[in-house]
């Protein structure tokens, strides 16, 4: 599995533990959290132990988290990757975040933009999905602007936060 990627302004690089205390302060934001299937983190330790879990992933490429960094600034400003692979049936789902204070600069895209050219060309896949709850209007913004399709919602399809939730499922096929 790739550990870098390039775009114009960012660096796709593998999360590493060195990446813990700027992703704590990513991921203890409420409004960041607000839409992922974790509570905001309050402690650094709880950063470690997600860039570890997803590192064990990776080495049986089932997933693979990168941290997004600003070549300009050299500022960590999300994280984004496939949240699981499953090379069997040549398809994978995404996930990303943004530190609050990157909104709105379209990095979540162009990030994005970069993990679905190398599914399709390097991976071989097939369909790239997103599962985004209904009220995640950013998120929605973003698959929307890479010419995502909305397959429907899926009814309570998920227990997040101690209740269950409905799922909106977005794909971009190899073909569109």
């Amino acid at each position: 599995m790739i550990q870098e990627l390039h775009t114009q302004r960012l660096l796709l690089r593998k999360m590493t533990v060195s990446d813990s205390q700027k992703l704590f302060t990513i991921w203890s934001d409420p409004e960041v959290t607000k839409f992922m299937n974790i509570s905001n983190f309050t402690s650094e330790h709880q950063a470690k132990e997600m860039i570890e879990l997803l590192d064990e992933l990776s080495q049986v490429n089932q997933a693979i988290r990168f941290s997004m960094i600003e070549l300009k600034s050299n500022e960590l400003v999300g994280t984004c990757g496939f949240n699981s692979i499953d090379l069997e049936n040549d398809k994978a789902e995404i996930g990303y975040d943004i530190a609050r204070a990157f909104w709105g600069m379209g990095f979540a895209p162009e990030g994005i933009r970069a993990l679905i050219d190398y599914a399709f060309e390097n991976l071989k896949l097939n369909r790239i999905e997103a599962k985004v709850e209904p009220e995640n209007m950013n998120s929605i913004r973003v698959l929307q602007k890479l010419h995502f399709t909305f397959e429907g919602t899926l009814r309570q399809y998920e227990k997040s936060k101690g209740k269950y939730i409905d799922i909106n499922m977005y794909s971009l096929l190899k073909t569109d």
